[in-house]
């Protein structure tokens, strides 16, 4: 069984993704911005799963924080899975530097941070699984989301990196690309039902990656041709599209 850190363990997916590893025998560190939630979920998961967990205190936006966390925790993880992230409106980032910046903070910036420091410890133990949770944003800057879109450009091209720097030391990477999901941060918004996966099946999605050492995920198969399709469409076209 393996110490799993879930850095972010409050989102509808990283709890989906805690209670599919404490069935499993994982001990867990939940790591998160709220010690309130966290102790609940630790809480839940000891009760139903019978669980061994730990909770400790994490903010992706509080960079300088970060070395120090990972140096606090009293045991250092065989997995760690960054599950955090914020998706704020275009429309609103437009007008909001400090919202382009929050964005781009926590979907990137913060996430690349704790990465680095993770990854220089697995690189020296020569083992570990490091999953990062992407966007099919990512694969195109598209007008109604391109701020966040472009963090996440960013975040897998450095998860593919990082694959390519880790592999001969043993580590592996994992980079998933949801497409939509169903959770508190999509509920204002009609998504279509075919196209979105609900928390427990990109927690199972998840698990699998890390058991058959997957690359690249898309957690719905039909994103990888979607978003392939998105790509090819010429720029001069592409431009002159509502998306």
């Amino acid at each position: 069984m393996k110490k799993v850190l879930i850095l972010g363990a409050n989102s509808d997916v990283a709890e989906s993704l805690a209670h599919l590893l404490a069935t499993k025998g994982h001990e867990l560190i939940l790591a998160g911005r709220s010690i309130e939630k966290l102790t609940a979920l630790k809480s839940d998961l000891e009760i139903r799963c019978n669980a061994t967990c730990s909770t400790v205190i994490f903010d992706a936006e509080n960079l300088d924080s970060h070395q120090d966390f990972y140096d606090g925790l009293t045991q250092k993880p065989d997995w760690v899975i960054a599950a955090f992230g914020i998706l704020i409106e275009q429309d609103e980032m437009i007008k909001s530097a400090e919202l382009r910046h929050k964005s781009n903070r926590v979907n990137m910036v913060g996430a690349i941070s704790i990465f680095d420091i993770i990854a220089n410890d697995f690189e020296a133990r020569k083992t570990g699984v490091m999953v990062g949770i992407s966007s099919v944003a990512g694969d195109r800057g598209r007008a109604s989301n391109y701020t966040y879109g472009s963090a996440k450009a960013a975040y897998s091209a450095y998860l593919s990196g990082l694959r390519n720097r880790l592999y001969k030391s043993g580590v592996h990477v994992v980079t998933v690309k949801p497409g939509f999901i169903k959770t508190k941060m999509t509920e204002h918004l009609e998504l279509p039902t075919i196209l979105t996966a609900s928390p427990e099946l990109v927690a199972s999605k998840i698990e699998k990656a890390i058991l058959n050492k997957k690359n690249i995920i898309y957690v719905k198969w039909f994103w990888r041709y979607i978003m392939l399709i998105i790509k090819m469409i010429p720029e001069s076209i592409f431009k002159k599209l509502k998306l």
